[in-house]
């Protein structure tokens, strides 16, 4: 297995599963905004917020225990310039959310610093509200000296609603290295169409166009200083051997002057020339609209061209790509993609299930692996049986089992019977209630039965760990069936699926009406680069 996606707290997930020095590449978009949650809004299908409201990330960070512990390990961490610059903005800021962001941010770049190999390369994507911060944090962990770039990506236009500052269109991602051992590609961006009118504005027969260049060297080399055909050099030479003269003469590459006084050139052909080299402003790559057809759903989704850059820039096919704050999977994607390996980390079971589905519908047949949530019956057991937050876990992991979403982010409190919601159709819905003890009872199907009518769902799905009794499923049974508006197939209003069932058949588990709704679109297939070496964690 190469490929790994980790459920849980990206720091333990680094301090257990990722050696030292065993990284090539990282990528992290840590989620912060002083003014609100990021949130998926699931869609209704009239295009109206839907009452599952899922929390992907909650960014809005305040001290605390876990602030204030996070802290404390970087002062023991052994980085002294780490944790110094951390007191410093401890005395400056307080203890305030923007500080207990920066100190678990701290503690996480101390070992993603650790994991990273000498040859390594980190970039690090952030907006204006806590930039500057980060970027002192991370001349502090990885070395001033190993600051590489400041990357400004241009991610969209100037938004006719800034009447009182201006428009905030771009982003920052921090380019920093572990070491000078870093590998580093130029990437290349297309010439614009006035620079090749311009540049390249002769063709030939075929139409393929060229641009006109000199062979003279710029310093004089009185190696490559002799005539060619009767016409002399530049006093300084040329800057071609004569057995490469040759060569291009015999493929046609030379320009010769109507005048033996004049200088050969050479044609350089607009198909051969790898463009205008990147710079560090990067406005060529637009942030996705709701209309691209890469467009998931996801808040803050980036597209994977920007990816591609980056992943092409600073690692090699083959090499380990690490994004510990994953979301919906674009650096999974491109790595995939590019033949490279990856670790992904996220602590949500919406992402981790988003980029498994992702990743099925790009890269059919894809091999990895999936850490930190059941793989069979028993392990779902151990799981439910943990404690009170880890059952509120369970049912948000059973119900995108399915494809469905947690009912209201799967937070504690009255959830009035329903577990999660699975849109379908056009405004069509099932509600599911999710079942991990031993207690079954054929009143559990009443009460389904009921809160399907309350919420005028139009199928209940009953997602249980153990087996149903004889009477439940002959309750399911009694309540019928439903036949949907764009498809004539009764399906059962009821259905019990079992956890076993819907880990192993996951959303072919339920029955729902043809035109299902998906909570997320479907990405596009790519075609997948084969073959990668072994990763050893």
């Amino acid at each position: 297995m190469t490929n790994h996606l980790y459920y849980g707290d990206n720091l333990t997930v680094l301090r257990e599963h990722v050696a030292d020095e065993s990284v090539d590449l990282i990528y992290l978009d840590p989620p912060f905004n002083s003014n609100a949650s990021y949130n998926v809004l699931f869609k209704s299908p009239t295009g109206d917020q839907s009452a599952a409201q899922i929390e992907a990330f909650d960014d809005t960070w305040h001290w605390g225990d876990e602030a204030e512990s996070a802290f404390q390990e970087v002062r023991r961490s052994g980085h002294t310039d780490a944790a110094t610059m951390l007191e410093a903005m401890r005395s400056f800021l307080g203890m305030n959310d923007m500080m207990a962001y920066l100190a678990m941010m701290a503690v996480r770049l101390v070992e993603l610093h650790r994991a990273l190999k000498p040859t390594g390369s980190l970039y690090l994507h952030c907006d204006p509200t806590a930039s500057h911060y980060l970027k002192i944090l991370l001349d502090a962990v990885f070395g001033k000296e190993n600051f590489v770039n400041e990357i400004v990506w241009k991610r969209t236009h100037a938004h006719s609603d800034a009447r009182r500052k201006f428009s905030d269109i771009t982003d920052k991602i921090f380019y920093f290295q572990k070491s000078e051992k870093r590998s580093f590609t130029p990437q290349y961006r297309p010439y614009d169409a006035s620079y090749i009118e311009t540049n390249f504005r002769y063709r030939e027969a075929d139409g393929r166009r060229y641009a006109s260049d000199s062979i003279r060297s710029p310093n004089p080399r009185p190696n490559l200083t002799y005539e060619y055909k009767g016409y002399k050099p530049h006093p300084n030479g040329w800057t071609l051997s004569r057995e490469k003269m040759e060569k291009m003469d015999a493929e046609g590459r030379l320009i010769f002057p109507s005048s033996v006084e004049g200088r050969i050139r050479i044609k350089k052909y607009l198909d051969e020339m790898p463009g205008v080299i990147a710079p560090n402003l990067w406005d060529d790559i637009t942030a996705l609209s709701s209309h691209d057809q890469e467009r998931l759903g996801y808040p803050t989704q980036k597209p994977v061209a920007l990816l591609e850059r980056i992943l092409n820039a600073s690692s090699n096919e083959g090499d380990v790509v690490l994004d510990p704050f994953c979301g919906c999977g674009t650096t999974v994607h491109a790595a995939q993609k590019l033949g490279r390996q990856w670790i992904g980390i996220d602590v949500t079971h919406l992402a981790i299930g988003l980029i498994e589905k992702r990743l099925k519908d790009s890269f059919p047949g894809v091999a990895y692996r999936v850490h930190g949530v059941p793989e069979d019956v028993e392990g779902a057991r151990r799981f439910f049986a943990d404690d009170d937050q880890t059952k509120k876990e369970f049912e948000k992991w059973a119900v995108t089992l399915i494809g469905a979403q947690p009912w209201r982010a799967g937070k504690k409190g009255a959830d009035g019977g329903i577990d999660g919601v699975l849109p379908f159709g056009t405004t069509e819905k099932a509600v599911v209630s999710v079942k991990g003890g031993k207690d079954r009872q054929r009143n559990h199907i009443d009460q389904l039965r009921a809160v399907v009518d309350r919420e005028r769902a139009q199928i209940g799905i009953f997602l249980t760990l153990e087996e149903p009794t004889k009477p439940m499923v002959a309750e399911a049974a009694g309540a019928g069936h439903y036949v949907g508006k764009d498809d004539d197939r009764p399906v059962p209003k009821i259905q019990i699926v079992t956890i076993e069932a819907a880990m192993r058949l996951r959303d072919r588990a339920v029955q729902v009406p043809l035109r299902r709704a998906d909570v997320f679109r479907r990405a596009a297939k790519e075609a997948d680069t084969g073959a990668q070496g072994a990763l050893d964690l």
